[in-house]
């Protein structure tokens, strides 16, 4: 049998993130030349062992802890120094950061041993700069040779980085790539021993942001801690995940996720901008600014480009995978609805109070998006948006669930493309009517033509795309390229919802089956229901649940009034946060909850991940049931009745850059304070 590149497992590794920087290790804080462990920059691994040793022994590992948004702590004994006894008198507590272009460590060495303590201390390191696609596909790379630097330092070079660590007070050697430290302790004394990693990477694509975080920070109580604590350590990451292009280091956006994908992602930063809205409009605002500039105006086969289209994701080089035939463009094109997303997101953003200043230069934008719709959207002019790789070298799925075998019928039967996915016309549907009322409130022709355009797509999904299953009718997930419905049920109806693609007993119907057990069971809502043969607990896309997905179903259920389910959803949710110590990962096992007490691990998600992370600020949104409309001088409340949270308080809020406060008692009655002038709320309507 031939040998296999497989991605490497990464769900029990420790991340510390200061985008575009992070470093992976073990548990027990050691980088080990293995796997996916290393510190990355950009794109690229910049440090592949980072190894720490007194007299030649590892000390024994007893705990970590984060330790800030950028940081964390390891705890380990050197029980073979210090008194006898059983009690542990020697510790060492590796206390690791990541700063812009680099990371600092202090290790410190304690004693309370009545005796003095004497030992050497080395950290060995390793570095291969291997491109991350070569580190995901599981490939060997070979480490660079060590250079002397100044007295302490090592560095290597390749490709146009530089990489330097260098240590206080220690000695450093080349031929071994170690750092040496003498450790003499008195009795109950300590040490602290520091190190530093630097990167020299002017070809870097993404930088760190010079700023702080524009959104708002909220103080929020709850009577279900598991809220708080979700939302604390998730923007603790989101912070981490700042990220912005080198030509323009103030434009901020959300890099996707840890390890692959810290870079820009049109989908995943529009949406992770999206659910943040509660906090400012300044994120979404500069995504939007970042996306529209390097919007389509080609046609190009191979990237994926064309006229008005939004990209997928940007590198600094080709992106090559190797084993599935998979070659991307530096500047990537390949999907089919970040464009629509990103009309979504102006409109949403100019819904919360984004000023018309900041709308007008994107209104261009805004109608070149439309002329994609109008003119490249749908290839075979059936009336639905679909998409086709024409390449051969791109993603053969470009929805949210892109990898190549997520689009099943119900006998587990893969479709063929071209593919129209459901979620897709929903967001097209959203997109026309939202792209409609943007043009009409300044002033733009085009209104009438894109109602016109969403009453008819609405009529075309109801006749084509509704089916029979087990549970009875349901939206199909999509259509193939016989036209054929796609009959598994999936967790994409949830996308629907308040896109306005469905009609009142329709959303009653999907609302039903996103609670039902099949696709609900878990922690969280399933990417397919459990009565489909290709149903797995651990598939990426036929079985296993992301929360972002999970969110978005929450968000659509409580908005459109129906809160049991969402309720419910909401709960496995939390479950799963708690479970993961509130660093929600990418995606995690479908498993039922009557079968496991915790979710397991998918071993290869990326955490931290932007719109995971983000879900928090999507539940915080849904307890409180604020849904404000600046331009029409209304904010309505409409708090989730019958979730896990109960009494709920968010304050600093941002509706139209002021900080409101929201109060939610335990009989659902909700309360805010600090409206803008101009704006009125309306009483709940459930």
């Amino acid at each position: 049998m031939a040998d296999r590149h497989l991605q490497p497992l990464l769900h029990d590794l420790v991340g510390v993130v200061l985008a575009p920087t992070s470093a992976l290790t073990d548990a027990d804080g050691q980088l080990r030349p293995v796997g996916v462990q290393g510190v990355f920059h950009a794109d690229a691994r910049v440090l592949r062992q980072a190894e720490f040793r007194i007299d030649d022994r590892e000390p024994e590992a007893i705990g970590n802890s984060p330790d800030g948004p950028h940081g964390a702590r390891f705890v380990s004994l050197a029980r073979w120094l210090g008194d006898d006894g059983a009690d542990p008198t020697v510790r060492v507590d590796r206390v690791r950061r990541v700063v812009p272009r680099g990371l600092v460590e202090e290790i410190h060495v304690v004693s309370t041993a009545a005796e003095p303590v004497r030992g050497t201390a080395t950290l060995t390191l390793g570095c291969d700069l291997a491109p991350v696609e070569t580190v995901k596909s599981g490939l060997p790379t070979s480490p660079l040779e060590a250079k002397f630097g100044q007295p302490g330092q090592l560095s290597w070079t390749a490709e146009g980085i530089t990489v330097t660590v260098g240590g206080e007070g220690a000695e450093a050697d080349p031929e071994t790539g170690r750092l040496t430290w003498p450790i003499e302790l008195p009795p109950r004394g300590r040490t602290v021993l520091r190190w530093r990693l630097a990167v020299d990477d002017p070809r870097a694509v993404v930088v760190t942001p010079p700023r702080e975080p524009a959104w708002s920070r909220p103080e929020v109580s709850a009577d279900d801690p598991r809220l708080v604590r979700l939302l604390d350590r998730s923007l603790d990451d989101l912070r981490a995940l700042r990220l912005a292009e080198a030509g323009t280091p103030h434009e901020v956006f959300l890099g996707a996720g840890v390890p692959w994908f810290l870079t820009l992602f049109g989908r995943d930063s529009m949406w992770a901008a999206r659910m943040l809205l509660p906090l400012g409009t300044e994120l979404a605002a500069s995504t939007l600014r970042v996306l529209a500039r390097r919007q389509g105006d080609k046609v190009d086969e191979r990237s994926g480009e064309e006229p008005g289209k939004i990209m997928h994701e940007l590198r600094r080089h080709e992106f090559v995978a190797v084993g599935n035939g998979l070659r991307l463009p530096a500047a990537y094109y390949g999907t089919i609805d970040a464009t629509l997303l990103w009309v979504s997101l102006l409109h949403d953003a100019w819904r919360w109070g984004l000023p018309d200043e900041e709308i007008v230069p994107l209104l261009p934008h805004l109608e070149a998006a439309l002329g994609w719709l109008a003119e490249h959207a749908d290839p075979d002019g059936d009336g639905f948006v679909e998409y086709l790789d024409l390449s051969g070298q791109g993603l053969a799925n470009q929805g949210w669930k892109d990898s190549h075998d997520s689009v099943r019928f119900r006998d587990g039967s893969l479709a063929r493309p071209p593919i129209a996915l459901a979620e897709v016309q929903g967001y097209a549907h959203r997109a026309a009517l939202d792209g409609a009322a943007l043009l009409d409130a300044f002033d733009r022709p085009g209104g009438e033509r894109w109602r016109a355009y969403a009453a008819g797509l609405a009529e075309r999904f109801r006749a084509r795309f509704w089916v029979d299953g087990p549970l009875g009718a349901h939206p199909a997930l999509a259509l193939d390229r016989d036209k054929r419905p796609v009959d598994s049920l999936t967790s994409n109806l949830g996308h629907l919802l308040g896109t306005g693609l469905l009609d009142e007993a329709e959303s009653a119907r999907v609302a039903g089956l996103l609670a039902d057990d099949t696709l609900a069971g878990g922690y969280g809502l399933r990417t397919m229901s459990t009565k489909d043969a290709g149903f797995s607990p651990l598939s990426y896309h036929c079985g296993s649940i992301w929360a972002h997905d999970t969110a978005i179903a929450i968000g659509g259920l409580a908005a459109s009034g129906y809160p049991e389910a969402a309720a419910r959803l909401a709960d496995g949710l939390l479950g799963a946060a708690e479970a993961f110590d509130y660093r929600l990962p990418e995606l995690f096992s479908g498993d039922d909850r009557t079968t496991l007490a915790r979710p397991m691990p998918y071993p290869a998600a990326c955490r931290p991940q932007a719109w995971s992370a983000a879900s928090a600020v999507v539940l915080l949104q849904a307890a409180v049931g604020l849904y404000p409309d600046v331009p029409a001088g209304q904010v309505r409340l409409q708090p989730l009745a019958g979730t896990p949270f109960g009494a709920v308080t968010a304050r600093r809020l941002r509706i139209g850059g002021t900080p409101v406060d929201v109060t939610v008692d335990r009989t659902g009655r909700a309360n805010i304070a600090g409206l803008p002038s101009g704006l009125v709320s309306t009483p709940e309507q459930r």
